[in-house]
């Protein structure tokens, strides 16, 4: 069966553009850098994130591949915790000439709807933003950019359009659909 898949793609060119989510209530939440490259818990965090929202197109990488991603110079996950449980992530990658992809951004579902969303893409950004910083090999950034489709959750495009994300490009294809994989078999039911 076939669907029509609608890709949306947005940027940000100046850390101006950033528009800070409020600080969820309390200090039960912190976000973390992962600075050991893992390629298990990067597959952990894309599968628990991904799985009911039909994140696929990692899932048949070897464990090579995975280590090959997050061991890329430049390359950062960044976790938020709700008292010491992973919530959810971002995953920044550098891309030439300035450029950081956010190439993935999401709460494991039972963390959606209570704020950590729009507090785990602002640090995200931010991070985006100042990754020359801490990789000094790097050029500054100049440009950050995402895409977002009709398949992710209902309050991702706002969310992005809060943080101060432009659309630059929309994207209509019809294809196979996939049956959401969830983290492991059966529990997306």
């Amino acid at each position: 069966m076939h669907i029509t898949l609608t890709t949306w793609s947005l940027e940000q060119t100046s850390p101006a553009d950033l528009r800070p989510a409020r600080v969820p209530e309390g200090d039960d939440v912190t976000i973390v850098r992962a600075e050991v490259p893992s390629a298990e818990f990067s597959r952990f965090l894309y599968t628990a994130v991904g799985g009911d929202i039909r994140w696929n197109d990692r899932l048949s990488l070897t464990y090579k591949q995975w280590q090959e991603i997050v061991e890329k110079p430049g390359a950062e996950i960044w976790v938020a915790y709700d008292r010491g449980t992973p919530a959810g992530y971002v995953e920044l990658d550098p891309q030439p000439d300035g450029v950081v992809e956010i190439v993935y951004f999401g709460l494991i579902p039972a963390f959606r709807g209570r704020a950590i969303g729009g507090h785990l893409l602002t640090e995200g950004v931010r991070r985006a933003w100042d990754l020359a910083e801490r990789w000094p090999d790097r050029e500054a950034t100049k440009r950050v950019w995402l895409h977002t489709c009709s398949l992710d959750g209902p309050h991702a495009m706002a969310n992005y359009e809060r943080r101060g994300f432009r659309l630059f490009d929309t994207k209509v294809e019809e294809v196979e659909e996939s049956e959401n994989p969830g983290p492991w078999p059966g529990a997306h039911g």
